[in-house]
């Protein structure tokens, strides 16, 4: 059962890399084609980046560190708030804008309780 669901992951991620590889050669046809380049464009290049960091980090390691999806939250936020950003009134953009310093928060938290300098690390034997 264990090599079941092993293979059945690496199955799925072998779908995700494909899928997104094909998802920046589309984009960067798509760059091309109207021969423009745009912070939307650059910020979903971004996303792409980091899912496939994050495809690289799961295949080394077999696990996943939550730092890396959070990053993409950020990212896609940022993304979306740059799309809609003119259409949308100050209490959606206040929301959105939230949103991103909590996960910031969230980033922080997750990087310093492994740190040296709050005395918060285990000490291990």
């Amino acid at each position: 059962m264990k090599d079941l669901v092993k293979n059945i992951q690496l199955i799925l991620l072998a779908v995700i890399l494909i899928c997104t590889v094909l998802a920046v050669l589309l984009e960067i046809r798509n760059m091309f084609m109207n021969q423009t380049v745009t912070l939307a464009d650059l910020l979903l290049m971004f996303l792409y980046l980091e899912v496939l960091a994050m495809v690289r980090v799961f295949w080394d390691e077999q696990s996943i560190s939550i730092t890396l999806p959070l990053l993409i939250a950020i990212t896609a936020l940022s993304r979306f708030i740059i799309l809609q950003g003119k259409e949308m009134d100050a209490s959606q953009l206040l929301y959105e804008s939230l949103a991103i310093v909590f996960i910031a928060i969230a980033i922080v938290v997750l990087r310093l309780r492994h740190s040296d300098k709050l005395g918060l690390s285990k000490k291990r034997k």
